[in-house]
C-alpha cells in the first residue's frame, strides 16, 4: 500500500501553488518560454523578447487546434521542433465528443504531468480522509482503445489511438498493478465504438474484475453510467452488488456531480465522486475536498480566462466571473482549448460547458434569474 509521505508529495506541490497562484504561474511560464525558446513557433513569435505574463499575451496569440495544424503536419513530416521542444513520444486522439476527433502528438514531459497530474484526484482524496484502502485495491478499467488507426508521415506509418487507452498502457503502475483487465486485453479486442464494441469491452471487464477487490471506477462519466447499466441488463445486477466501491473518480463531461451523481451513486451506491477536468491535452484540474467544485494544477498549466471585459489570469477572476479558458501547456502555448469556466471563489471552479453560442445564452439567462445565488 501507498504510504502517507508518497501521498503527501503528490499533493503538496500542487496544495502549495493553491496558496500562491500568482507566484506558481510566473514559474510555470518561466519554465514553459524556456521549452518555447526551443521551438520554430516561438522563435516567430520573439519568445525571446518575453519576460512576463503580459508580453506572453501580446507576442503569442490565442491558438486552437485548426490554428496548429500546419505545424503538426511538420511534426508529422519529422520537425517535431516546429511547434513542440522535445520529440513526441506517441500520438493520441480525442473522443470526438463534441466534433471530429483530434490527433496531437505528446511528449515525454506531457506524459509525466499527465500522470503526477492525473493521479492527484484519487491520491489527494485519500490523503485527506485517511482511506488509504482507495489505493490497496483494483480499478476497473473502462478506457476506450489505444490502438485505433495510423498515419502516414512519408517514410513509415504512425500508429494512434485513444488518449485514455494510451496514457493507460504506457502508466505502468495502474496497468500492471491496479487496472483490471490490462489495457492489452481491452486494445485486443479492437477499435470500434460501437455499441456491440463496448458490451464486449464490459463483459472483460466484468469477467476479469467478478472475484477481485474493486474499490473503485476511474474514467469518462458516461462510459462508468454505461458499464453500468450493462451490468444490470445483462447479469441482473448492479456494480454495489459485486465490489465494494470507496470512491468513483469521474471526468470528460459537466455536471458531473448534479446531473450524474445521482444516476451514479444508484449504481455504484452511497460513494464519494471525486471529479477531475482533464483532456487529452492535459490533466488540468480536480477536485480539492468536499464542494463539488475543481481546483487548478497551478504548478504544471498556465491558465488564462478570455473574459467579456478582457483577458485575465484564472486566479485573478473574482467570484462569478467566467469566460473562455486558455491553457499553455509543455505542448501548446495559449491554447484554446474551447471550454466555458466559472470562478467560485477561493480557487474552486467549475467549468460550465463547451464554447458555444447556446452555452453562453445559457449561461447569460442562468446568471440573470440565478446569479443573486453564486
Amino acid at each position: 500500500m501507498i504510504g502517507v509521505d508518497i501521498l503527501k508529495h503528490i499533493v503538496s506541490p500542487w496544495h502549495e501553488a493553491l496558496k500562491n497562484p500568482a507566484k506558481a504561474q510566473q514559474q510555470v511560464l518561466q519554465t514553459l518560454l524556456e521549452g518555447y525558446a526551443k521551438t520554430g513557433y516561438g522563435k516567430t513569435h520573439s519568445v525571446n523578447e518575453v519576460k512576463d505574463g503580459t508580453a506572453f499575451r501580446a507576442n503569442f496569440p490565442t491558438v486552437d487546434y485548426h490554428g496548429l495544424c500546419l505545424p503538426l503536419e511538420e511534426v508529422k513530416a519529422g520537425n517535431y521542433s516546429a511547434i513542440l521542444p522535445e520529440p513526441p513520444v506517441c500520438w493520441v486522439m480525442t473522443r470526438g465528443s463534441t466534433g471530429k476527433s483530434k490527433v496531437i502528438p505528446v511528449t515525454k514531459t506531457h506524459i509525466e504531468q499527465i500522470f503526477g497530474c492525473g493521479a492527484r484526484a484519487i491520491t489527494n482524496y485519500a490523503f485527506r480522509t485517511g482511506s488509504m484502502d482507495v489505493l490497496a485495491g483494483k480499478i476497473l478499467n473502462l478506457n476506450f482503445p489505444s490502438t485505433v488507426a495510423t498515419m502516414d508521415d512519408g517514410e513509415q506509418k504512425i500508429a494512434y489511438g485513444y488518449s485514455s487507452g494510451t496514457y493507460a498502457k504506457l502508466n505502468p503502475m495502474l496497468n500492471q498493478v491496479s487496472l483490471l483487465p490490462r489495457q492489452e486485453e481491452i486494445d485486443a479486442l479492437g477499435c470500434g465504438i460501437s455499441k456491440a464494441d463496448w458490451e464486449k469491452r464490459f463483459e472483460l471487464v466484468y469477467q476479469s474484475a467478478l472475484d477481485q477487490p474493486v474499490v473503485a471506477a476511474i474514467g469518462v462519466t458516461p462510459v462508468i453510467t454505461a458499464f453500468a447499466r450493462y451490468i444490470k441488463t445483462k447479469h441482473g445486477k448492479q456494480p454495489k452488488d459485486l465490489w465494494n466501491f470507496k470512491v468513483i473518480v469521474c471526468t470528460s463531461v459537466r455536471k458531473i456531480q448534479f446531473k450524474y451523481g445521482p444516476v451514479l451513486r444508484k449504481h455504484f451506491g452511497e460513494v464519494p465522486i471525486v471529479e477531475m477536468y482533464s483532456a487529452t491535452e492535459g490533466a488540468f484540474m480536480q477536485q480539492l475536498d468536499d464542494l463539488p467544485y475543481v481546483s487548478p494544477n497551478y504548478d504544471a498549466y498556465y491558465f488564462e480566462v478570455k473574459t467579456g471585459k478582457g483577458t485575465k489570469m484564472l486566479h485573478e477572476l473574482e467570484r462569478g466571473e467566467w469566460g473562455r479558458l486558455i491553457i499553455s501547456s509543455c505542448l501548446f502555448p495559449r491554447y484554446d482549448i474551447g471550454d466555458m469556466i466559472e470562478s467560485m471563489g477561493k480557487n474552486y471552479f467549475r467549468i460550465f460547458g463547451r464554447a458555444t453560442p447556446l452555452t453562453i445564452l445559457e449561461h447569460r439567462l442562468y446568471r440573470l434569474f440565478f446569479g443573486w445565488f453564486i
